[in-house]
């Protein structure tokens, strides 16, 4: 491979995330295209982008902080689904089955970055 991120299982399992998140959205209102849909593509597209941009640091320090950026865009999602069910855009088994991939997700995120 020839990127360090494409190695990483971190990155692979947002990258995985990130399309059932944007599959999830197709079924959400057209009036939220701008408002929730958006943001909550926003914030997942973030965490795999960050974990990316971040390996490819200089520096450890400056990995450790992209992995931050990373774990708050991934409890950005969290809480969009959160919104999401509340409006009854997600049904009660996506969204346990998404809130459980993204707990893990955090944690691994946060392994990594205690890591480094």
């Amino acid at each position: 491979m020839a990127f360090r991120f494409e190695d990483l299982q971190v990155w692979q399992k947002a990258l995985d995330l990130d399309d059932q998140v944007n599959q999830l959205t197709k079924s959400f209102p057209k009036d939220e295209i701008y408002v929730l849909t958006s943001q909550i593509k926003r914030a997942a597209d973030s965490v795999v982008l960050n974990i990316a941009e971040g390996s490819t640091s200089q520096t450890k320090t400056t990995f450790r902080l992209f992995l931050s950026y990373s774990l708050r865009s991934a409890i950005e999602v969290v809480s969009c689904l959160f919104i999401a069910k509340r409006r009854n855009y997600v049904s009660e088994s996506q969204f346990q089955q998404l809130y459980v991939e993204y707990e893990t997700l955090v944690k691994m995120i946060t392994a990594l970055r205690n890591a480094i």
